[in-house]
């Protein structure tokens, strides 16, 4: 029974006739379906073969796992990682390595998992308390976690956070194998948290928010309803009147009087997730009302067409409405992993297939860019535009990102299926088969498609003996001309070829159910379904208030968004390029490139700057554009989702001047951000994120410097600089002084001025000074006291 009962618990609830309340939709738990098509069983495959192995390789070589021995005793010293939620790397891979045991028998990883919960068990303190930075430096604490237990909850302490986590880990584990030895260190910390915290106790809401959920899971194996009561607790304290409350934290109004979603993306989503898992199990309608206004902000205002979410990296955040940057765009790995556990938790709640497409959409595109086609390279934002400087990681100081990957990706079989009493939900089209028990019938299920690339799905349907049931099958937006629900994004042509259902090969009328195709009949064995979805290719235009968009469309094939990518272009520039908004678009499959895509290609050119001359030369080309996810598998370059239609979108390449023939060095180590400099490209203003920059934070009080040298000797006699500040919360000012060096004689010299060195935000900051013959010069800038700088740009003449 206890197998029976959690096997549902991976996407997010189970149906146990133990609990009186609960969704009223339940999921087909992901070890009832498997997968076996060539797009979602290789990504699935190489997490279990490689990603999983490699993170928990680089755990113990960046000293996580001897976090846990510090905090035991079994090591000596006090020297920790970076960060007090590092803890729960360690967690969300075991909640990984666990769902593939539960898909592959592993002894080797099984053995290797006893050996880590042994250590983190030795590592919780008696009374349950497991936080190993304070139990290893309770007299000299890190700055984050105070000098008592709880007493920066609120703010950065991450002492819930990391108990979420772990009971997040323990029920897969224990799902996986059926030993208690993770679930007991997990009960124990639970029981404590149910001492501590509640009305009349320690009355704190958790600074980061996860803590809910696990609480809900832990209800679900145990049926202990002190944990239920006690995730509705950390619900309902939160709110203003604390020193830590604010828009970050999603405290600045009580959960159930919030309707627009603010402030730390991965926070508020797994926020939102908790208050789905508490109304279902509670049956408290005030968080569905709350969550539903905030998903149609979200959905309507503040949601990437890729299906990221969160816009700006200042306090990784979901930016107002309508702002949705794309160079500087943040959309965390984590915040698209936390938007597919919302909207799959939307969707079990209320039956409407809308949520299903933005699941759809964020796990194809915003979520699976996330990791790279070989499984050790990761992004942790993930820009819809790139100069080249974003390039994938072998590993993060905050590694959460990575971690979250290995625990999502073998539970994405857990979303293809879901029932409710003899109804029988068709979500995803994946190759697969699995073993659903209705009330009426166990009914095996049969998926054969090469879907995303190919729009053609065959289901065999197979009851265990003839029986009536209703067959949903969701038929996405795409599929009907609109790429979302509501207004934020439209295809530029809505008009779609309908989507033909087949029976048993004859045409089936069907009537739209809230996204869902229904086909209420009685099933016998051997029936089989076909739908065919077209496969268009889309010009995707967004709302006018998306300014970021404006004279640019994107392309989408199925689930599937595309980009122009350098590697497939001339001159490897992208940003330059301009398509016709009428531009025939022909798709292509190609086996051998990227693990095997459909590429798209079209007619375009691409714009040059020309000296002296604001005219731009236009190059025809032939354009490629490749998946999103799979770009920057091929190195660092440029990339771009929104494709100009109107050249006054593009950036044009660069014309040959002095500054862009220059060679750059910097006193800024990373030299990714060089490109900014002479790239010809004027900001807005100076804390225009979207446009490139070179900054020095996080030094401050510092002598720094920028270096030119040219390709020839040059006389020049002035120069000027833009530069960046993002005052008055981020990290960068306009510098306290500058000044212009020349090479001579090996030596740097000052330039003679004959202007003043203007320091101004918001323009070009000029002198001119007496002409000089140089191979080099040198911009030198003093920080200020408690700042960085930056630069937008610095032109010579």
């Amino acid at each position: 029974m206890k197998q029976i009962l959690i096997a549902f618990l991976l996407a997010g609830t189970c149906a146990s006739a133990q609990l009186k309340k609960d969704y009223p939709i339940q999921p087909v738990a992901f070890t009832q379906v498997h997968v076996s098509d060539s797009f979602w069983a290789p990504k699935i495959r190489v997490n279990a073969d490689v990603t999983i192995p490699y993170t928990l390789e680089q755990c113990r070589k960046t000293g996580r796992i001897d976090n846990f021995k510090r905090a035991a005793h079994t090591i000596p010293g006090d020297k920790m990682t970076e960060y007090t939620f590092d803890d729960t790397d360690l967690y969300k891979v075991i909640e990984g390595a666990s769902y593939g045991l539960q898909m592959k028998k592993n002894p080797e990883l099984e053995k290797y998992l006893d050996t880590l919960i042994a250590i983190i068990g030795a590592a919780q303190e008696k009374d349950g308390y497991l936080y190993t930075f304070r139990t290893v430096n309770s007299s000299t604490p890190h700055p984050w976690m105070g000098s008592k237990r709880w007493e920066m909850e609120e703010d950065l302490s991450h002492e819930l956070y990391n108990s979420g986590h772990l009971f997040e880990a323990a029920v897969a584990h224990y799902q996986a194998t059926g030993k208690r030895n993770l679930l007991d260190i997990a009960i124990k910390n639970a029981d404590l948290l149910v001492k501590t915290f509640g009305f009349g106790k320690e009355e704190k809401f958790p600074g980061h928010q996860i803590v809910e959920t696990g609480l809900t899971k832990m209800y679900r194996v145990t049926g202990k309803k002190e944990y239920l009561d006690l995730a509705k607790f950390f619900l309902d304290v939160r709110g203003p009147g604390t020193p830590n409350s604010g828009e970050y934290n999603q405290s600045y109004k009580k959960v159930t009087d919030q309707h627009e979603a603010v402030g730390h993306a991965v926070r508020a989503t797994y926020m939102y997730t908790g208050m789905a898992d508490v109304a279902a199990l509670t049956g408290d309608q005030k968080y569905l009302h709350a969550i539903d206004d905030i998903w149609d902000n979200v959905v309507d205002k503040k949601l990437y067409i890729t299906g990221g979410i969160g816009a700006t990296g200042n306090g990784e955040a979901f930016g107002k409405d309508y702002e949705l940057p794309n160079m500087s765009a943040y959309a965390e790995t984590c915040a698209a992993i936390a938007n597919v556990y919302w909207n799959s938790r939307m969707f079990l709640l209320h039956g409407d297939a809308k949520y299903i497409d933005i699941l759809e959409r964020t796990l194809y595109n915003g979520l699976l860019s996330g990791v790279s086609l070989s499984g050790d390279r990761f992004f942790y934002p993930n820009p819809l535009a790139s100069m080249g400087q974003h390039q994938r990681s072998a590993w993060f100081g905050c590694a959460c990102c990575i971690s979250n990957m290995t625990r999502f990706l073998p539970s994405m079989p857990g979303y293809i299926y879901a029932q409710d009493k003899n109804n029988l939900y068709v979500n995803l089209f994946v190759g697969s088969t699995a073993s659903i028990q209705l009330p009426a019938t166990k009914v095996s299920l049969t998926q054969k498609t090469d879907y995303p690339w190919n729009g053609a799905v065959a289901i065999t349907v197979n009851p265990a003996k003839a029986a009536a049931f209703a067959l949903h099958i969701r038929i996405p937006e795409w599929a009907k001309g609109q790429p979302v629900p509501g207004d934020l994004y439209h295809d530029k042509d809505s008009t779609s070829a309908p989507v033909v259902i087949t029976l048993n090969g004859k045409p089936v009328k069907y009537e739209l159910v809230k996204g869902y195709a229904v086909l209420q009949r009685s099933w016998k064995a051997g029936d089989k379904i076909n739908i065919d979805f077209p496969m268009e290719v889309q010009k995707v235009l967004a709302n006018s208030n998306v300014k970021e968009d404006k004279n640019r469309f994107a392309l989408e094939r199925g689930p599937i968004m595309y980009c122009l990518e350098g590697p497939d272009n001339k001159d490897a520039t992208v940003q330059n390029i301009v398509v016709d908004k009428n531009a025939v678009i022909n798709a292509v499959y190609k086996p051998d490139m990227l693990n095997g895509v459909t590429i798209l290609q079209m007619p375009g050119a691409s714009a040059s700057r020309q000296l002296n001359s604001d005219e731009l030369i236009n190059s025809v080309q032939t354009v490629t554009a490749i998946p999103y996810y799979a770009w920057a598998n091929r190195g660092a370059s440029e990339m771009t989702v929104w494709i100009p239609y109107e050249a006054s979108a593009a950036r044009p390449k660069p014309a040959p001047s002095i500054a862009s023939k220059a060679t750059i060095t910097a006193s800024v180590p990373n030299k990714r951000m060089y490109m900014a400099l002479n790239d010809q490209y004027e900001p807005v203003d100076s804390k225009d994120n979207s446009a490139l920059y070179m900054h020095w934070w996080p030094k401050k009080n510092s002598l720094e410097w920028v270096q030119y040298t040219f390709d020839q000797e040059y006389t020049v006699s002035s120069s000027q600089v833009y530069w960046y500040d993002d005052g008055p919360f981020g990290g960068c000012r306009v510098p306290l002084t500058w000044r212009i060096l020349y090479m001579k004689d090996n030596e740097w010299v000052p330039v003679v001025n004959t202007t003043p060195y203007e320091i101004a935000k918001d323009k070009y900051n000029s002198v001119q000074f007496e002409p000089v013959k140089t191979t080099a010069l040198k911009l030198e800038i003093q920080l200020p006291v408690e700042n960085a700088s930056g630069i937008h740009e610095w032109i010579v003449k």
